[in-house]
């Protein structure tokens, strides 16, 4: 097995092992909510999910729609938050679910109509470098690779879905969230935990857009002007898989039902732990824990010499996934 081939396969059981189960436990809470009565960010994040679970389920195909769906409605959370915390009055007053159900029918049938043009021009355009022999083993492509004459019509293909289905999305998600934060910093009323909250999701966000579909999407931009797809965009194709596993971090700055439903996955599993651990010590001398409440403390104490830990191995990622999954933690302690 080659080198690349570990590494696609090490990314696929990351992404699968750390996304999967954060978004069929998101999926389980927002198709509650869609099914009673769900506000339009609900709607949009349910939809996010879905497109999620779709990209885990068919690693292998490389699910390249996943990548236009996601942005197109994380442009569409950050428009709604924005418009909340802008124009609260006016958002309240013309606020109605049937919008953001709309706009997700758009959004779906936006990226998969795009996204098919690229199986079309396969399937219709010949490859003059394989009418010689069909049977040969380049007749096979898969979506990194095409003919010189389908290159022709998929260059400008790639940069119009480049503009319009990532650089646009993503101007209009930079403005939201920056103006989301500006405005919530600005007002004095607002508590810290909420302005905590936004920042979260602002970064969460931008980081998704920036690690996941920027190297993908730049890639479009290089094969236009060198007239040829480049050597390193399938290991930018590969990078996008990871965004499945970062927007759980979204789901939960986003949604108050993924909190509750988290807390309550959390608090079970710990208090389970806690009454085993107090069946084992209170034969004993001392009790180490006096509460729940201090148990859950102690985790976290845990957790930091663990990532203390990790850090001397990776200075540079685990900072910044350890930073967000502290956030979570302390929050889940506090409620």
């Amino acid at each position: 097995m080659s080198l690349y081939n570990i590494m696609v396969l090490a990314v696929y059981i990351f992404a699968f092992l750390a996304g999967l189960p954060a978004n069929l436990l998101a999926f389980y809470t927002f198709q509650a909510k869609v099914r009673q009565k769900a506000t339009p960010i609900e709607i949009l994040l349910f939809n996010l999910t879905v497109s999620d679970v779709i990209l885990l389920l068919f690693l292998p195909f490389k699910m390249v729609d996943s990548i236009y769906i996601s942005t197109l409605f994380l442009m569409a959370i950050s428009v709604e938050r924005y418009l909340g915390v802008a124009y609260p009055i006016r958002y309240k007053l013309n606020r109605r679910p049937m919008y953001a159900v709309f706009a997700s029918i758009l959004f779906w049938f936006l990226a998969c109509s795009h996204c098919s043009i690229i199986y079309v021009v396969e399937l219709t355009v010949p490859d003059h470098n394989n009418e010689t022999n069909p049977n040969s083993a380049n007749a096979s492509k898969c979506y990194e690779s095409f003919s010189p004459n389908q290159l022709d019509i998929l260059l400008p293909v790639r940069l119009e879905l480049c503009i319009t289905l990532f650089f646009l999305p993503f101007l209009i998600t930079l403005f939201c969230y920056v103006n989301l934060v500006r405005i919530l910093a600005s007002l004095p009323n607002i508590h810290a935990r909420r302005k905590k909250r936004a920042v979260g999701i602002a970064v969460a966000t931008l980081l998704n857009f920036a690690i996941c579909f920027a190297p993908f999407n730049i890639s479009h931009i290089v094969g236009i002007i060198q007239n040829e797809s480049p050597s390193w965009r399938v290991h930018a194709l590969l990078l996008s898989t990871l965004s499945a596993s970062m927007d759980p971090a979204i789901f939960y700055f986003s949604s108050t039902a993924i909190q509750q439903t988290l807390a309550k996955c959390f608090s079970s599993l710990g208090k389970c732990k806690y009454k085993k651990y107090k069946r084992k010590t209170e034969g004993g001398n001392c009790l180490l824990y006096t509460s729940f409440k201090e148990y859950k403390h102690s985790l976290i104490f845990w957790l930091d010499s663990l990532i203390g830990t990790l850090t001397s191995f990776d200075p540079y990622t685990v900072p910044i996934i350890s930073h967000w999954l502290f956030v979570i933690i302390l929050n889940l302690v506090e409620s």
